[in-house]
């Protein structure tokens, strides 16, 4: 399953709810760090996993 998601837009968002102002070069390098995460995480999230396993513990201190 692949997602296509407008990492410029996210970016542009996060920018802006999170006050952080970003120049372009800076902008420019997020979009190519997250279009790298997303290619990296793309097979893990496409792996099929069973409807029937069970949901991991909480960990309680």
């Amino acid at each position: 399953m692949q997602h296509n998601v407008d990492w410029a837009t996210y970016v542009a968002q996060m920018e802006q709810i999170l006050a952080v102002p970003l120049d372009e070069a800076r902008r420019a390098e997020l979009l190519t760090q997250f279009t790298r995460i997303a290619a990296m995480a793309e097979p893990l999230m496409a792996f099929p996993l069973d409807d029937r396993l069970e949901v991991a513990g909480v960990y309680q201190a």
